[in-house]
């Protein structure tokens, strides 16, 4: 029986990252024999256990044959007489398929440290093509090292589409395509990730409402720019530059779904694409179980995001409107969502990336100060149910013209 660490905690040591958790390969051994030794078998279709004091998981060497489409269409071989050669040869990336022994001393059978060094993620075999999950994870790593000046191999691209063409993208479970999505938006370049499967053509087959964006003209007057789709990868870039949260990506990456449904006779305006983005953005939520906090700001940014945009030009009666409408008093931290996305949106445009962007802080203050009104028991008195609220929003509307007047003494008169 040996023990070996594999797969990212090797990668990442050898590229001066942190490393969070670390993954074990046993060689040699059985599942009754891991048992004696006090390990946890927790693994439903392969032997994975937890060590008894350490509790990472260790996993006895495997072979794997596809019997099947999908990533599920396989059955698994392990036994003693599996190698460590064999069961690194199953992994999809080269930088992936690296070892160390007990003493710190590198296995590298397939080239993983040569590949870190030019920056290359590169597969490791042929049978790379048998997964289609693949696809997603490259991409996810894609995003992740593309700082360090990774790139995919172009080879590795061919066998992506391989893939792609073959139908296997389609076998993909949505929470799958969801859960590798999610990681990638946290990442420190996630617009990598969809140019990735653009690239290899699986952005049309599991995110067709954003692959629809691209080719869509914009004004240029607004969007330098022009494409729809560079547009919303620029606004991309710029949400995970200033560490916006995954909702407010998420967002920023459906919050123009409408222009792809606007009719080629009316480019490049886009009258009314706030709320025809709503639909398919719907319908991507549905089809890959999107969380619904994910889904319920992402909507928001969609039907209100031209709105925000135009806060300072706005009468103190439509001011509340917009954040009655956002149940920004309530729903204080999802409004704030609300504000990054539009901010993303706004400075994600060709030259734009530095404009300043002052309906924020408006907005901000805004709700602050209607949020901050309060009925007394004494201003309640006398007053039925009804002509509470009506006073309170009164009220909130004389704190909001107030903001206006001070911050936007040019906006609209009431």
């Amino acid at each position: 029986m040996r023990v070996y660490l594999v797969g990212g905690a090797v990668r990442d040591r050898l590229l001066g990252r942190p490393v969070h958790e670390r993954d074990w390969v046993v060689v040699g051994a059985t599942p009754e024999e891991m048992v004696r030794l006090g390990y946890e078998p927790v693994g439903r279709e392969f032997p994975v256990f937890l060590h008894p004091d350490t509790h990472e998981e260790h996993a006895l060497a495997r072979l794997e044959r596809k019997t099947g489409p999908g990533y599920r269409g396989f059955t698994t071989q392990f036994s003693p007489e599996v190698t460590l050669e064999e069961d690194l040869r199953r992994r999809d990336l080269t930088v992936n398929a690296m070892a160390e022994d007990d003493q710190g001393t590198l296995i590298d059978p397939y080239g993983g440290a040569v590949d870190l060094e030019h920056r290359v993620l590169r597969h490791v075999s042929e049978a790379f093509v048998e997964d289609p999950v693949r696809i997603l994870r490259v991409a996810r790593f894609a995003a992740r090292y593309a700082g360090l000046g990774f790139t995919v191999a172009p080879e590795t691209v061919t066998l992506m589409r391989r893939i792609v063409d073959q139908g296997e993208a389609r076998t993909l479970v949505p929470e799958r395509v969801w859960q590798e999505t999610e990681r990638a938006l946290g990442e420190p370049h996630p617009q990598v990730y969809f140019e990735t499967l653009r690239a290899c053509g699986a952005l049309a087959v599991v995110f067709p409402e954003v692959d629809a964006l691209f080719g869509v003209p914009q004004p240029p007057r607004w969007h330098p720019e022009i494409d729809t789709g560079v547009h919303v990868m620029m606004a991309l870039t710029y949400a995970a530059r200033l560490g916006f949260p995954t909702p407010v990506r998420f967002a920023v990456l459906t919050h123009d779904l409408g222009k792809a449904v606007t009719p080629k006779s009316a480019w490049p305006s886009h009258h009314g694409h706030e709320e025809f983005g709503v639909p398919p953005l719907e319908d991507l939520c549905d089809r890959l179980k999107v969380p619904n906090d994910y889904r319920e700001l992402a909507v928001l940014a969609a039907r209100q995001h031209t709105r925000v945009h135009r806060a300072l030009e706005l009468k103190a009666t439509t001011l509340m409107k917009l954040l009655e409408e956002c149940d920004a008093f309530r729903r204080a931290e999802r409004f704030e969502g609300l504000l990054l996305a539009c901010e993303a949106d706004a400075r994600g445009r060709a030259g734009l990336e530095n404009q300043p962007y002052p309906q924020a802080d408006y907005l901000r203050e805004a709700r602050a100060a209607a949020a901050a009104v309060v009925l007394t028991a004494a201003d309640r008195a006398g007053l039925p149910g009804p002509a509470i609220g009506e006073e309170l929003r009164r009220r909130r509307l004389a704190a909001v013209a107030d903001v206006k007047e001070r911050r936007a003494p040019g906006a609209a008169a009431d």
